[in-house]
């Protein structure tokens, strides 16, 4: 919502907008764009635009009852979602080239756009995070007929509970993995799997499907998909049609061989950590290479991409402590993040701050998963969850349960209530050499910047 804001004021647009909390780097975006904000929702909110608003887009955050909506629905206004908006005007001429799946999607799409821009293809592009290497979020190319779009599994609005990418008209996905997140929306495994599922039958005739095949959930969507298919995965016993071998990691980022049908075909580099970058990073290839790109414009463009903000992003160092800012919160994420810092960082002590925050975090749905997935961190220090308000008392996450099951495998893990209580005790321990990865899907306090300036002393 927030890039979309910005596209539309850069494209000359009077825009506002509302939200409960606002925070970096959208906040930035939107600021340095120059739509007006206000918090929180207000029905007098509509008329802060000088008069009546031609427009309202709604964002799947908003409920029934909201009383900007309410009162959007009771004055006649016109309303629709931004995934409506997008099909209806957008995306009918274009190819488009959907990214999806529970991990990787933000990288793997921003990668992707970065690639093609800088072969001089000149994309449209919509991403949900925000991009070290692109100028905007959402951008809209008059001459290019490629649209990048982040495939997003969250529903629409309150009045059409459909993921959003049920609406981007797809000719090629990317499907990177499928695991049960969401928690909020989805009951269940197997309804996530169905959702997918849905995306993959959008294709249209004359697409793709590129699918990394290192998991059944993603298996079971290839052997239904109706349009021509191609795998990757990083193990050879998966039979993939392209795998990456000989991975070397580095502070500058990461090498590693691309074979395609076990023939070697070439050798890239990316400044991003990790083997999950390099599976994102196989995806792009893949897909440039059937975009009919060459391989010297596709490696130049992995090589030049800088990542993502709030992805493995440095964010200070102060007397020899490295702080890390990252998204990670599924366990899965968190995980492959910590493997991934391990390796960039190799004999640095990896501190690890974890706030549970997201919809399924704040649920005990992971309470077992979570206690494995820091197992590569030197120290862990957990915050208490999020808003757990409207979570029944018998589904709520425990982070006091989580330090429990982390001290009995034998880890040092320790609980904290509020921002300051935890960016104290991060204090008290950090050692010059420290590399303190701070993981949470939200603004955290401002966890990162009072740390920042409780390490300068």
């Amino acid at each position: 919502m927030g890039s979309f804001a910005a596209f539309l004021r850069r494209s000359g647009v009077r825009v506002t907008g509302s939200d409960q909390n606002v925070y970096p780097p959208m906040s930035d975006v939107l600021k340095q764009a120059g739509v007006e904000l206000f918090s929180p929702y207000d029905a007098a909110n509509l008329d802060r635009i000088g008069g009546k608003p031609d427009l309202v887009v709604v964002g799947n955050v908003i409920s029934k009852g909201n009383p900007e909506m309410t009162a959007c629905e009771s004055r006649g206004e016109k309303f629709v979602s931004l995934p409506e908006f997008m099909e209806q005007n957008l995306l009918p001429k274009t190819r488009n080239l959907v990214v999806a799946g529970t991990h990787g999607k933000t990288t793997t799409s921003s990668l992707l756009a970065h690639v093609l821009a800088a072969a001089g293809k000149s994309p449209s592009y919509f991403i949900g995070g925000v991009s070290q290497s692109l100028p905007h979020s959402f951008h809209v190319e008059s001459s290019g007929n490629f649209f990048v779009l982040e495939g997003d599994e969250y529903d629409t609005a309150f009045w059409d509970k459909v993921p959003k990418f049920n609406h981007y008209l797809p000719n090629d996905v990317i499907l990177t993995s499928v695991e049960f997140d969401h928690a909020d929306i989805y009951a269940d495994l197997n309804a996530v799997k169905k959702a997918f599922s849905g995306l993959v039958s959008r294709i249209r005739p004359g697409g793709r499907l590129i699918a990394c095949v290192e998991t059944e959930n993603v298996r079971e969507q290839v052997r239904n998909a109706k349009v021509p298919v191609i795998t990757y995965s990083r193990n050879s016993s998966d039979y993939a049609d392209y795998t990456f071998s000989g991975l070397v990691s580095s502070a500058e980022g990461i090498e590693f061989d691309v074979f395609c049908r076990s023939e070697k075909i070439d050798r890239i580099r990316l400044q991003l950590p990790g083997e999950h970058n390099a599976l994102n990073a196989l995806a792009v290839y893949i897909e440039c290479r059937e975009l009919g790109l060459t391989p010297a414009e596709i490696k130049a463009g992995l090589a030049s991409f800088q990542g993502i903000k709030r992805r493995q992003e440095e964010r200070g160092e102060v007397r020899g402590v490295l702080v890390i800012d990252d998204f990670a919160h599924h366990p899965t994420a968190v995980r492959e993040t910590l493997k991934a810092l391990r390796s960039k960082y190799s004999g640095r002590r990896l501190v690890a701050v974890f706030e549970p925050r997201s919809a399924t975090s704040r649920r005990k749905v992971f309470q077992k998963e979570y206690g494995e997935a820091f197992d590569l961190a030197d120290s862990i220090q957990i915050a208490a969850a999020f808003d757990q308000s409207k979570i029944p008392a018998d589904q709520q996450f425990s982070s006091q349960e989580l330090v429990a099951d982390l001290n009995g495998r034998g880890k040092e893990a320790a609980f904290f209530e509020s921002v300051e209580e935890g960016v104290k005790s991060v204090t008290a321990l950090a050692k010059s050499g420290d590399v303190i990865a701070v993981l949470s899907n939200g603004g955290f306090g401002g966890f990162i910047p009072k740390l920042l300036d409780s390490l300068k002393g």
